[in-house]
C-alpha cells in the first residue's frame, strides 16, 4: 500500500491497484518460478500496476535518463537518546516521510522502495525492471530533491523559532 500510495497519490487509486494486484497476483501464482522472493514479486505486480494506472493518466515515470523523475524500514537511530532528542529524531522521520510523499512518482517510487522498505539496489531493480545505473540514478536524484525539501523546511524553522 506505501508503493501504491507513493505513486498514485490518490488513497482511493492506490487502494484499487493494490486490490488489482493481489488479484493479478493470485491468478499467476501457479506461474511463480521462485527465482526471486515473493515479496519482490509481489512488488513488482504493484509497480507494474500503478505504472499501468499513470500512464491511463498520462503520466510516464521511465522519463529516459537523457530527457529528465512512519512505515517500512526508515528510522533514524534512538538507542540512548533522551527524550527531548526522541521526539525530535521522531518529529525529523515524520518530516523526511512527508517529503518523500511530496516527490515525483518518478523518485517517490525508487525512495520508497529503498528508505521505507529496506530494499537493496538489485531487489529495486527487480521490481521496476530498470537498469541498476538508472536506479542508482534516480535515487540519487531523489535524495537531492529530499535534502532540498528537507532543508527548506528546516531553514523555515529557524527563521520563524528566531
Amino acid at each position: 500500500m506505501t508503493l501504491s500510495l507513493r505513486m498514485l497519490k490518490n488513497r482511493e487509486e492506490a487502494e484499487e491497484a493494490l486490490q488489482d494486484a493481489f488479484i493479478r497476483a493470485f491468478n499467476a501464482l501457479p506461474r511463480f518460478e521462485w527465482k526471486s522472493s515473493f515479496s519482490t514479486w509481489f512488488y513488482r505486480i504493484v509497480y507494474n500496476v500503478c505504472v499501468t494506472q499513470l500512464s491511463k493518466r498520462g503520466e510516464d515515470i521511465h522519463v529516459t535518463l537523457d530527457g529528465e523523475e512512519g512505515e517500512g524500514g526508515f528510522e533514524v537511530a534512538e538507542e540512548g537518546l533522551a527524550p527531548d532528542e526522541k521526539y525530535e529524531s521522531d518529529e525529523f522521520e515524520s518530516l523526511v516521510v512527508r517529503e518523500i510523499e511530496r516527490l515525483p512518482a518518478l523518485y517517490g517510487s525508487i525512495c520508497t522502495l529503498f528508505f521505507m522498505q529496506d530494499m537493496s539496489y538489485d531487489q529495486i531493480v527487480e521490481i521496476t525492471g530498470l537498469p541498476l545505473g538508472t536506479v542508482k540514478v534516480r535515487l540519487f536524484r531523489g535524495r537531492m530533491l529530499l535534502r532540498q525539501a528537507v532543508g527548506r523546511h528546516i531553514g523555515a524553522d529557524k527563521q520563524t523559532a528566531a
